[in-house]
Order: structure tokens, then sequence, then C-alpha cells
């Protein structure tokens, strides 16, 4: 017998084993989608189940209903405290049970009603089913279904083949839940939505209470408010004051902006939204994301605050840039007018990594009306071989490339020449430097200006000589990092063959080379290194205008 004949007889026989399997792991599926209830331990009641009320009376025990008194017109039941009417019914005494035909309608208290088409009650078991056209009222909330059991032993009510609830404004739907008329709490499954005129929850499992309009989120879920939507797992929705509490990892997503936490709470109303613990928030838009394990932002006012392992990566630009702060703070400014502005302050040990450029400082502001970044309190930018510092540094960017930085006070730039301990050195009061592609092509030096750079062979490139120069400007002309020129006025100064430089000429008083500070890569802006004992840039005192403190007057104006 060959292979493949041997193939189909094997499946032939047992195609119908198969097609039983396939069935029955059909009806698995579908029982599994309804009501997933345990049971619960039930105390039996002795109270019978008055008939108050009946237009006619019949009674035919060899008739289609056998056992059953036969009620028509104004029919009306009483079982403990519940009161139900209806048009027609068969009372079956014996089980202290009846079913009810048309118009049905069971009243229980002052705040629960419930109608429908036909129900069938048992009073001992303390059990109602109601089927067709089934509306529960209970205090403000309805629902509305077309299948539903109500267990008055435990005053709850569920259903199995569809329901929606309606309270307030907010209108659930799913394919099965269960309300507890006590607590007011209604648990939903499958196929869930919550709809209110500002947003949708979309889930597969949900708690509401009707009393406080509070959602308990308890599964994947997505909820969706004008251009913002969450994805969560686990959290709570304050319908009433549009607040959120969420959990379990979610994201929240606003047209280019995404954020991301391990907690976050959304305030809608006011468009405040908080993330504690791995957050990540994405601006698509403007290629830049930030990380931190503290973030608050508030929509309205453009406001937002970042802390505890604070960092920000800029991805515009054909190299990433890494910056790291103990604190970042955003101020938007002119929102309601087209030409609206964001500042960012970055306080507190601020070091950034770029591989064409790295920064330390103590501080740093940017703002994107003018481009510019601004960095205080012992600031220093490395790039390639160069080394600026000062007391101030200003670098103004465009199309987020570096355009020209200023250095404010004590300004100094040092070139690493090779790796002898031959530096090119500029010191002055203030300083400009002026980029192309991301390189230096142009140093002026104002005030004060002391300069050391070294003439190299044009033949193989060895040092052969050291310039020092004193002179009030000058102007230094690179390309591809490479000085190619210098222009000063008036100036003094002199020149030594390299192998005469004098013992402490080959470098100016202030000098300082900080590569023990710079950052190395990414990771590295975490490091906080300072400065070493002696090295800390000089305090100068500024001049104060005469008499210009209080004291100063009343000490002038004493006899």
């Amino acid at each position: 017998m060959s292979i493949e004949r041997l193939t189909k007889q094997i499946f032939s026989g047992h195609r119908a084993i198969v097609m039983v399997v396939l069935c029955l792991f059909g009806l698995c599926l579908a029982f599994s989608r309804q009501a997933p209830r345990k049971k619960r331990p039930r105390q039996k009641t002795d109270e019978r189940v008055y008939l108050v009320h009946a237009d006619k009376l019949s009674y035919d025990m060899y008739g289609r209903v056998r056992d059953a008194q036969v009620l028509n017109g104004k029919v009306h039941f009483r079982h403990k405290g519940a009161n139900l009417t209806c048009d027609s019914a068969y009372f079956f005494e014996a089980s202290n049970s009846f079913e009810a035909f048309g118009h049905v309608r069971m009243r229980q208290g002052d705040t629960l009603t419930m109608t429908s088409d036909y129900a069938f009650y048992d009073g001992n078991d303390q059990m109602a089913h109601a089927r067709h056209n089934v509306v529960l009222t209970h205090r403000q909330t309805k629902l509305y279904t077309d299948s539903l059991d109500f267990d008055r032993l435990y005053n709850m009510g569920y259903f199995f083949d569809g329901g929606k609830m309606i309270d307030k404004k907010n209108v659930l739907t799913s394919d099965w839940g269960e309300y507890y008329t006590d607590t007011r709490e209604a648990v939903f499954n499958f196929d869930v939505h919550l709809k209110n005129p500002k947003f949708l929850l979309t889930t597969d499992t949900l708690h509401y209470n009707t009393r406080s309009a509070l959602a308990h989120i308890v599964g994947p879920s997505t909820i969706t408010s004008g251009a913002s939507i969450i994805n969560t797992s686990e959290g709570y929705y304050d319908t009433n004051k549009e607040f959120a509490q969420l959990y379990g990892r979610s994201t929240l997503v606003n047209k280019q902006k995404e954020l991301t936490g391990d907690s976050l709470f959304h305030d809608d109303k006011n468009g405040i939204s908080e993330g504690f613990r791995n957050v990540v928030y994405v601006d698509k838009e403007n290629k830049n994301m930030l990380y931190c394990d503290r973030f608050w932002y508030n929509e309205k006012t453009g406001e937002a605050y970042a802390t505890k392992r604070a960092k920000l990566v800029d991805y515009s630009q054909k190299d990433t840039l890494y910056m790291h702060a103990d604190s970042m703070k955003m101020f938007t400014h002119d929102m309601e007018t087209d030409s609206v502005w964001r500042s960012i302050h970055c306080f507190d040990k601020v070091r950034a990594y770029r591989k064409d450029m790295q920064a330390v400082c103590d501080s740093l502001v940017y703002n994107t009306k003018d481009s510019l970044m601004t960095l205080y309190k012992d600031p220093i930018t490395w790039n390639f071989n160069r080394q600026l510092l000062g007391e101030v540094i200003e670098v103004y960017m465009k199309d987020s490339t570096i355009n020209k930085a200023h250095v404010i006070g004590q300004a100094m730039s040092i070139e690493q020449v090779d790796n002898q301990e031959h530096f090119n050195q500029l010191s002055s009061k203030e300083m400009f430097a002026y980029f192309v592609d991301g390189e230096i092509s142009r140093s002026d030096a104002e005030g004060n200006v002391v300069s050391v750079y070294y003439i190299e062979d044009d033949k193989d490139s060895t040092l052969i000589m050291m310039n020092y120069i004193e002179t009030s400007e000058m102007k230094m002309y690179l390309k591809e990092r490479k000085l190619q020129k210098i222009w000063a006025p008036k100036s003094d100064g002199v020149g030594y063959p390299v192998t005469q430089i004098p013992p402490g000429k080959s470098k100016l008083p202030n000098f300082a080379w900080f590569d023990y500070i710079r950052p190395v890569d990414k990771d590295d802006i975490f490091e906080w290194r300072g400065k070493t004992q002696g090295t800390e840039m000089k305090i100068v005192n500024r001049h104060e205008a005469p008499l210009q403190k209080l004291s100063d007057i009343q000490k002038s104006s004493e006899p």
C-alpha cells in the first residue's frame, strides 16, 4: 500500500473525529462567553408568594400547564417586600413560583423597578428571570437587556446576552455584566464600551460605580478623548472629573506626542498629566525624547517639569544629543499667537554629550525664539580637540546645528595640538566662535587678549615654533580644525623654537585642561565630576555704581 493511499485512509477514518473535536471546541468557546458566575450559597425561604389580585382565575389540572393556576387581568403578586404585576400568569403554588406574561413589572422599595415582556419568579430562591425588552431601573441608572436574572437574595442582577447601562451622561455596553444594587457596583465583560460626550473607553473587563461614576480598569483598555488616546491595563477613571489614575505601564498619546510611565495621572479638564517611574516622553514632531522618574505637564499653559535621572535625547540631527540635569523645566510663551516659543531650563549638574560636541555646566537655559542656549556657572564645552570655557557661554543654533558661540568673562579657548602636552591657547575678556557645518571656522577675541600658538612644518607637520602674543583684539581663521592665519592690531609678542621654550612659558597662567570632566559617552552624562581643587574659575568682583545701596545713601546724609 502506497504512503499516499495510506494517508488518505487515515484522514478519511479520522475525519469524523476531527469534526467532533472542532464542534466541541466551538461549544467551549461559546460557553466561555457566557456569564462566568460562581455559585453562591443560597438560603432558602419559607415565606410564601401571595397572590394579591387577578381579574380572572382558573385551574385545569389536565391542561397544557399542569398544577398551575391560570391568572388573567391586572395580576398582582407580593413576596418579601417586592410587588410584581403583569397581564397574565401561571401560578405554581406548590413550588412557590410563577410565570408572568405581558407588561411584567417588579417593584422593590422606592428605588428599584424591573420591567419585561416575560418573567419567571422562584419564591424559594428569591430569583427572578426576566426576558425580552428588560429594563432595570435603580435610582437614576437604567439597564437595558433582553435577558436578565435578578437575585433578590444578593440584590444583584446579571445579563449574558448583551446589555446597555445608562448612568447620567455615561452609556455602558457589553456582552455580559452584573449590577449590585446595594453597592451600586457594576461589572462588565466582553467588548465593553463606556461612552460619554467627551470620551470613549473600550476594554474587555470594567468595574463601574454608579454612585461615584468611577470606572475601574482591570484589563487592556483604550480611552479616547478628543486628540488624546490612553492605552492602559490597570487604573481608575473618574468620569465626572475626567481624571485618570493609570498603572501597569500606561501610555498617553496626543497627536505627535507620547507619554509612557509605570504610573500616569491625567486630568483632562485642566489638561494636566503626571508620570512616575521609568517615564518616557516622545515628541515625534521635533524628534526628541525625555526620560525621567517624575514628569509633570500642563498642556493648557505649556509648562512641564522633569526630575529624578532626567535625560533629554535629541535625534533631529545626524548625531544624537544626550543631556542630563537634576531637573528640567519648560515654559511656553505667547501660546495664543502664531509666534509661540518655549524656554527650557536645566539646572544643577548639567552634562551633555554628542559625538562632535560635549558640555558641562551648573545650569542651562534654551529658548526657541532666538535658538539660543546659555550655559551658566563654570561652563565648559568641547568640540573635537578644542575646549572652550568662561563665566557664561551663549550658543546660537541654526537648524538645530551650532552656528555661533559667545563666551562672556574670563574666556579661554584651548586646542590640543598633539599628544606631547602642546596646546594652542587664547585668553580674553570676551570671545566669539563661528561654526560652519558643525566645525569652528573663525574665533574672535576681545579685551586683554593673550595667545600661545604653535607653528607646524609644512612638510611633516612637526612643531617648529611657539609664538606668544599680547594684544587688544585677535581674529583666528581655521579650516578643517587647523589654524590658517591670525589677524591682530598692534601687539607685543615673542617666538621660541619648540626646543628652546623657557619653563613656564608654554602655558598661560589660567590654563586648565579638563579632560577628566568631559563626558566620554551617552551613559557618562549621569556621572558628575567637578573640577579639582584650585582649578575653579576665579570670582571677579563687578564694579558697583556709587551710592547704589540704601545704607550708603543713609551714611552719606549723616552729619
